[in-house]
C-alpha cells in the first residue's frame, strides 16, 4: 500500500511538456450572408425547386421568378445586359435578388419579401408563405 503513494508522487515530479509545434493554423471562415436564408425561402415559394419554372401571365421566369419589368429596372440601375432568358441561370437570378435585398437593408426580411412579390393585398399573403421556410 506505501508504495502507491510513492508512484503518485514520482509522476508528479515528471516534467510535462507540450509538443514542439512549429505550425500555425488559421481557420478560414466563409462569411454570413444576412439575405441568404431570405433568398432560400423564396427560391421554395417561387419555384418549389423547379430552376426552369416559368410564369406565362406575369412572364416571370427562373427560380425567383423574375418578371421583365424587374429584370429592365436591374440592367438600368447596374449596367447590367441581362435578358429573361438569363433569369434561368439560379447565380444570375440570386444576384438580382441579392441586389434588391441590400437595397432594402437587414433586417428588413418582411419589406423585402413583399417588394420581390410586387405591391397590395397579396403581399401578405405572399409574406405567410415566406415565413413557412425561413
Amino acid at each position: 500500500m506505501k508504495i502507491l503513494p510513492i508512484i503518485f508522487f514520482s509522476f508528479l515530479s515528471l516534467k510535462v511538456m507540450a509538443p514542439d509545434l512549429n505550425q500555425v493554423f488559421i481557420l478560414r471562415e466563409e462569411p454570413i450572408d444576412a439575405y441568404d436564408r431570405l433568398y432560400k425561402a423564396v427560391f421554395q415559394v417561387e419555384c418549389k425547386g423547379n430552376i426552369r419554372a416559368y410564369n406565362l401571365l406575369e412572364e416571370a421566369t427562373g427560380p425567383l421568378q423574375i418578371r421583365p419589368i424587374r429584370l429592365l429596372d436591374y440592367n438600368q440601375r447596374t449596367g447590367s445586359k441581362y435578358i429573361l432568358d438569363d433569369c434561368y441561370d439560379i447565380e444570375i437570378s440570386k444576384k438580382i435578388f441579392m441586389y434588391y435585398a441590400r437595397k432594402t437593408g437587414y433586417p428588413g426580411y418582411e419589406l423585402i419579401a413583399k417588394n420581390w412579390n410586387g405591391s397590395g393585398t397579396l403581399t401578405l399573403d405572399y409574406w405567410e408563405r415566406i415565413k413557412v421556410y425561413l
